[in-house]
């Protein structure tokens, strides 16, 4: 189960980093800045940041088989998870908006209009079993 949450856990980041990088890309930073992106640069950046190192302690859990590790990725997973929710939340208003991704009426679109639904939800779904899965280990239930 631990490798399987490694594999979830590295696809979940791959979502992750394609958004963040399509986002920083149509100008995300300076737009939300601007009050056009829905997205506030601290839970962004926090939300990567909090991720990567949840991530990184992971791999030192399956190095060493520390249970302590198990827990410290789990406890840092739940921010993470709370701020992709307030991102999700803040990106639904965007996506259900009628207007283009590219320029409605002269305004310049969110740069979170950008992310191709697919994405998100997959991003989403596998960000839950990989929470899911790293409770489950750091309960030792499944066995390791």
């Amino acid at each position: 189960m631990d490798i399987a949450a490694l594999v979830t856990w590295v696809v979940t980041a791959l979502g992750g980093f394609y958004m963040l990088g399509t986002w920083i890309s149509r100008g995300g930073v300076k737009q939300q800045r601007s009050g056009t992106s829905r997205l506030p640069v601290p839970v962004v950046f926090g939300h990567f940041a909090l991720a990567a190192a949840g991530l990184v302690v992971w791999i030192i859990y399956l190095a060493v088989d520390r249970r302590a590790l198990a827990w410290t990725a789990f406890g840092l997973l739940v921010p993470v998870a709370l701020l992709g929710f307030v991102m999700l939340l803040r990106w639904l208003p965007v996506y259900r908006a009628q207007a283009p991704a590219s320029v409605a009426g002269g305004a310049e679109a969110p740069a979170e209009r950008h992310f191709p639904v697919p994405v998100v939800v997959g991003h989403g779904l596998f960000a839950v079993v990989t929470v899911v899965l790293v409770l489950l280990t750091a309960l030792n239930i499944g066995g390791s």
